[in-house]
């Protein structure tokens, strides 16, 4: 209902303009340009009901209008009509008032343009209709060193992400679409369109504001993918049970990376190579069979995958089951199992068309 009548874009404009920087700035020069609007109506109806000619004759509407504007803007035209000395009166005032006011908004032009509010308000809005448009992206919380390299790794294999941090500094330069706020709260997600994206990418700052990220994130979007750091080997359990789809503890990675190229180098760096080398033509990808598919309920031998793709199926898992390596011909392909396969992008590429039916 709310997405029918549109609350939930209104209310995710409204949390984005409460976190853009040169909102309140734009904020200003709309009250100064509504107070511009109000003396000159004033002045017009005031010219128009007072007695202010010197003769009687009373104002129409444009001569009102046209008496106010050139006596606001204090360009020395002539009267339209003599005025009388409560005329006179009434004119002084709505100088010092309506100058004041131009001046005003002048000033706040001059402000928005030179300190770069003005460009960076536009910018800011076109990329909040980018994100609004976006389906099937990555949102990574956190832009530290954690969070940087994964958005390097998600962009280099041409996927698209979303940035959130709280630090303006961490973001200056950044290519892809971003937003400015504690990653933490329901709106900056809602913002970032969680509920239309692929994963979610959790390295804040501790680990207790990744907890609380991961219990928004999952209340938000059952569904949603959400992989999450975690600092310590005991927080790891913690940030499963508050609904990270796996969390990964960096440190521990590293550390076993390391000891794999200490004692098998060649197998370490084959594996390092094939996932994270963008420029190789060989990768290792995860293909998963929807219900849908025409792979379901036929053997792999039956499929002849390697011979119609060029692909090497190296592990098939059940749904949330355990993997079976080097799968036999005789297994058969269940809904919602998942194709761990090697091979050529094209390949790989035809592995998912020949999956999709």
């Amino acid at each position: 209902m709310r997405t029918f009548l549109g609350l939930d874009q209104w209310s995710r404009r409204r949390e984005r303009a409460r976190l853009d920087p040169s909102a309140a700035s734009l904020r200003r020069m709309r009250v100064a340009l509504v107070g511009l609007a109000v003396v000159i109506g004033l002045g017009t109806l005031g010219y128009m009901l007072l007695p202010v000619t010197d003769d009687g004759t009373g104002f129409g509407l444009l001569e009102a209008l046209y008496q106010t504007v050139t006596t606001v803007a204090t360009v020395g035209f002539r009267e339209v009509h003599p005025l009388s000395a409560a005329g006179m009166v009434f004119t002084m005032g709505l100088i010092i008032l309506g100058a004041g006011t131009v001046l005003y908004n002048l000033g706040l032009l001059v402000e928005a343009v030179t300190e770069g509010h003005l460009r960076v308000h536009l910018e800011r809005r076109r990329m909040d209709n980018d994100i609004d448009q976006l389906h099937g992206h990555v949102i990574i919380c956190g832009f530290g060193r954690v969070g940087r390299a994964a958005a390097e790794h998600l962009t280099a294999t041409g996927n698209t992400v979303v940035v959130i941090d709280r630090d303006a500094g961490r973001l200056a330069g950044l290519q892809v679409p971003y937003l400015i706020g504690e990653a933490t709260g329901n709106e900056i997600l809602l913002a970032a369109g969680i509920r239309r994206a692929r994963a979610l990418v959790a390295s804040l700052d501790t680990d207790a504001e990744t907890v609380y990220l991961t219990l928004s994130a999952r209340a938000l979007a059952p569904d949603l993918v959400i992989v999450a750091r975690a600092r310590t080997a005991d927080s790891k359990q913690k940030l499963v049970l508050a609904g990270a789809t796996r969390a990964v503890n960096p440190q521990m990675i590293g550390g076993r990376r390391l000891a794999a190229f200490a004692l098998q180098p060649d197998v370490a760096e084959f594996l390092d190579v094939v996932v994270h080398d963008e420029s190789l033509d060989f990768r290792i990808q995860q293909v998963r069979v929807e219900q849908d598919s025409p792979f379901v309920g036929h053997t792999l031998g039956e499929l002849s995958l390697p011979e119609r793709t060029g692909i090497q199926l190296l592990a098939l898992r059940p749904d949330r089951g355990r993997f079976t390596a080097n799968p036999p011909a005789t297994t058969t392909v269940l809904a919602g199992c998942v194709l761990i396969a090697l091979g050529t992008l094209e390949g790989i590429q035809a592995l998912e068309g020949l999956a999709r039916g």
